[in-house]
């Protein structure tokens, strides 16, 4: 982003900060709402963006600032492209899909894996009833056999049931399907972006009690408020990503190596 404040972009900062003061809003009553630290928030109006992040970080806080304040999200990214040049003007897809509601919705995501563990399921339960069917009649002959042997030879017989029990197995599938899985669980309200395999797949405001899972072998996360967002990563609970109010990076690998 070296040589971006050369490149003045006229009006656009101004924009954001006549449109916070004319609802009689501090950079800090902002920040408390939309969970983006009020350092950024000044850096847009100053249009020092070189001071926030990544291009793809300060798009993600253009439509959110835009949106809190009545403007048009697409407008002021657009804006941001023109300065940006060739440097930063080209989004992925996948972002650029999001940003305007296009393409695959992640719930959509969230249900094919719904459907995927179902499969799984369904797969080992009649795996385990044909195991449990096989088993039946070698258990029987043994049960037989133990009652019509001497009252003196009760414990081998006794044992020889315990030896013929059936074991089950967990099936292959249904383990493979607990990992590479990301819960992300938001406790306050909280801005955040998830970034699935270098694809970007989510990114807004979420309320308080929003769960949002994916898959995937590594996620990127970027939240506004990490007090407030818990992660579960293949099913081990990892706690709140950081402290309340502060703005956290992080990757995390999903796959087992």
């Amino acid at each position: 982003m070296s040589g971006a404040n050369t490149k003045r972009m006229p009006g656009l900062g101004d924009e954001f900060r006549a449109a916070r003061e004319a609802r009689h809003l501090t950079l800090s009553d902002v920040s408390e709402q939309i969970h983006i630290r009020s350092v950024y928030l000044q850096c847009i109006e100053d249009e020092e963006w070189s001071s926030i992040a990544a291009p793809v970080y300060v798009r993600g806080f253009l439509r959110t600032y835009s949106r809190f304040l009545g403007l048009d999200p697409e407008s002021a990214v657009e804006r941001f492209n023109a300065v940006m040049g060739d440097a930063g003007v080209r989004e992925p897809a996948s972002v650029r899909q999001i940003g305007t509601r296009r393409g695959p919705s992640p719930w959509l995501w969230i249900a094919v894996g719904v459907a995927v563990l179902l499969v799984a399921f369904v797969g080992y339960k009649a795996y385990d009833n044909r195991q449990t069917a096989s088993d039946a009649p070698q258990t029987q002959a043994v049960a037989t056999a133990a009652a019509s042997v001497a009252p003196s030879a009760a414990p081998v017989a006794s044992a020889a049931s315990s030896v013929a029990a059936p074991v089950v197995v967990p099936s292959p599938t249904r383990v493979a399907k607990l990992t590479e899985t990301l819960v992300v669980n938001v406790t306050q309200k909280s801005w955040v972006m998830v970034a699935v395999d270098g694809a970007q797949v989510a990114e807004g405001i979420y309320p308080a009690g929003t769960v949002k899972k994916f898959h995937g072998k590594s996620a990127s996360l970027r939240v506004g408020n990490a007090g407030g967002v818990d992660v579960i990563v293949n099913g081990k609970d990892r706690g709140p990503l950081g402290n309340a109010g502060s703005v956290v990076d992080t990757t995390i690998r999903l796959a087992e190596e």
